[in-house]
C-alpha cells in the first residue's frame, strides 16, 4: 500500500474519523497516489489508490461527486464505485449513515469537513476560491443544519491542507472577487487569505469560533507532499475523507 495520509479522530467526537491524503513520492509509485481518473495516469493505478485509502480508513463504502466549483450539496448520497469516476455535479455531501465515507478531491482547494457534536451527522465540502466567493462555507453549513434539524453552534469544522495566504495570488482582484472581499486582500502581494475567509463564513453561519480547526499546511508551499495546481497544473488530486464509525 503506497498511499499516505494524515488520519485522526474529529476533535472531541470519538466516533467520527477523517483522513487527509498526502502525495506519494514518484520513486515509490508512478501515479504518486492520485485518486482522479486522468488520461495521463493508469486507470487501474487510480482505482487501486482509491481502494487502498478506503482500507487505510477502515471503511468499505464511500460517496463522491463530480466537483464543479459550485455550492450544491447532496444529502444521503448513494455508494460510489472506486473503479469509476463520479457523475453527479455538486461540491458537498452529507450523511447520517454509519460506515460510509464522504470523499472530497483537492489540489490547493480547501477540503472542509463538518461533524455534529453528537457524532450522528457529517458533511464534506470542496471549497475552492470560487466556492469562497459564492459563500459556500456559509450556505453549506446552513443547508447541512436545516436538513438534519441541528444547530450550527453544535457543529465542529476541520479545514485540511490547502492553498495558504502567502501563495493565494490573484492579480485581477476586481474581476475575480470585488469589494466585498477587500479585507482579505494583501495589496502589497495581491494575495488572499482564503483560510481566514472560510473561518469567517463558518462563524457567520453560526459555528462557534472555538469549534473551527485548521491544518495550516500550504499545499503550494509543500508541493512535494501534496498535489498543488498552482505549482503543477498537470498534477493529480488527493482526497479528504470523513466517516462515522458507529
Amino acid at each position: 500500500m503506497a498511499v499516505r495520509a494524515l488520519q485522526f479522530r474529529f476533535p472531541g467526537i470519538d466516533n467520527v474519523g477523517c483522513l487527509f491524503q498526502m502525495r506519494t513520492p514518484a520513486s515509490e509509485d508512478a501515479s504518486e497516489g492520485t485518486i482522479v481518473f486522468r488520461d495521463n495516469v493508469d486507470h487501474e493505478a487510480v482505482a487501486k489508490n482509491r481502494r487502498d485509502l478506503l482500507a487505510l480508513a477502515g471503511v468499505s463504502s464511500f460517496a463522491e461527486v463530480h466537483q464543479v466549483h459550485g455550492d450544491r450539496m447532496v444529502f444521503e448520497p448513494a455508494n460510489a464505485n472506486p473503479d469509476t469516476p463520479a457523475s453527479e455535479d455538486a461540491d458537498g455531501l452529507a450523511t447520517q449513515s454509519v460506515g460510509q465515507a464522504l470523499m472530497i478531491k483537492t489540489a490547493d482547494c480547501q477540503p472542509l469537513l463538518l461533524a455534529h457534536k453528537s457524532g450522528k451527522y457529517i458533511a464534506a465540502l470542496h471549497v475552492g476560491w470560487r466556492g469562497n466567493r459564492q459563500l459556500f462555507p456559509f450556505t453549506g453549513v446552513r443547508a447541512f443544519c436545516q436538513t438534519y434539524q441541528i444547530r450550527p453552534a453544535d457543529c465542529v469544522a476541520v479545514r485540511g491542507p490547502s492553498l495558504g495566504p502567502a501563495r493565494a495570488r490573484f492579480t485581477h482582484f476586481g474581476v475575480e472577487w470585488g469589494g466585498y472581499f477587500a479585507k482579505y486582500l494583501d495589496l502589497a502581494t495581491s494575495t488572499m487569505d482564503l483560510w481566514g475567509m472560510t473561518r469567517d463564513q463558518l462563524v457567520q453561519a453560526g459555528v462557534s469560533a472555538r469549534n473551527i480547526y485548521g491544518i495550516d499546511i500550504c499545499t503550494a508551499s509543500n508541493a512535494a507532499s501534496f498535489f498543488s495546481y498552482r505549482e503543477d497544473r498537470a498534477c493529480g488530486r488527493q482526497e479528504a475523507l470523513i466517516w462515522r464509525t458507529y
